[in-house]
């Protein structure tokens, strides 16, 4: 009888999504709700992220320490009491930086994904309803960003910016967009050709019109996909740019924590796997919201 409500669910959600009809207060918030009730992995994935939210928020108050207070009498000293994830080489308290690390790890992650997802939005959204010159230009631009691999471009950027958080944000942007871009292409060609674009057509709706009213809400259930998954993209490429010393050197950066304790990393091992833990939870826990978002706004997956 679950398997029966899930299927009859899953079906009348497809059909709204090809008539047109599906709106984000009445189809995409119900589906997202109804998936955090039957995936318990995205359940988690969601009070993981919640929970790092507000640690970042209370960062003042969960850290013990100053995250850049040196200590020479403290170097390097394992987990106590006194400090829960020991120090590093500096004498700086681990557990402190890591806590403040996550407010750079989501700012990493939300910021640069909200920018590519507008622009790569905007620009898909031109390519496939306008067409001829316009898609041709864009496809191209794409295509030159998608031909070189991410981490380079991303690396090419910074050290043609300079190493600064704005320019980590500049840099993630540029390499992200592309992808977004080509996705809501695809779906715009799709929709453009529908029974109830053409009726908006027929009725002389302006182009803007029908893309923002009736082609922009069917797009949305794989927009939130993807932003939910560039989200640890954006952390893993900023972890990899700050290990390999692309990064802000100022910052408490998780992949930077790596990237210094790394020549520590057989006999102080707790300066590589608290930042390395963090990053890894971070990004699990976006991975398993984005597979439930998916599995519940995909109108060809039955969940």
């Amino acid at each position: 009888m679950k398997k029966t409500r899930k299927d009859a669910y899953t079906t009348e959600l497809s059909k709204k999504i090809l008539e047109g009809e599906l709106l984000p207060d009445e189809g995409v918030w119900s589906s997202i709700c109804h998936m955090l009730r039957v995936n318990r992995a995205a359940m988690l994935g969601l009070v993981l992220i919640v929970l790092m939210v507000l640690t970042a928020i209370c960062a003042p108050v969960i850290a013990r320490h100053d995250p850049n207070e040196l200590s020479l009498a403290d170097m390097r000293k394992p987990p106590s009491m006194e400090h829960w994830f020991g120090t590093d080489d500096l004498g700086r308290d681990v557990f402190s930086r890591v806590v403040y690390g996550s407010r750079l790890s989501l700012m990493i992650g939300f910021i640069p994904s909200v920018i590519s997802l507008v622009l790569g939005t905007a620009l898909g959204l031109a390519a496939g309803y306008m067409g001829r010159r316009v898609d041709a230009v864009i496809m191209r631009l794409a295509d030159v960003v998608l031909a070189f691999p991410s981490l380079l471009l991303a690396m090419v950027v910074m050290y043609t910016l300079g190493s600064s958080i704005l320019n980590m944000f500049i840099a993630l942007s540029i390499i992200n967009w592309a992808g977004t871009a080509r996705v809501v292409r695809a779906q715009t060609l799709a929709l453009k050709e529908t029974e109830f674009v053409e009726a908006a057509r027929s009725m002389g709706v302006s182009r803007l019109g029908i893309i923002f009213r009736h082609i922009l809400p069917n797009c949305l259930p794989n927009l939130i996909v993807l932003f939910t998954l560039d989200i640890p993209g954006a952390i893993m490429w900023e972890s990899s740019m700050s290990f390999l010393g692309v990064g802000d050197p100022n910052a408490a950066s998780w992949g930077l924590m790596v990237s210094q304790g790394k020549s520590y990393a057989y006999m102080c091992p707790w300066l590589i796997l608290a930042p390395g833990l963090a990053i890894l939870v971070t990004v699990m826990a976006f991975n398993y919201l984005g597979d439930g978002l998916r599995d519940a706004l995909d109108p060809y997956t039955k969940t």
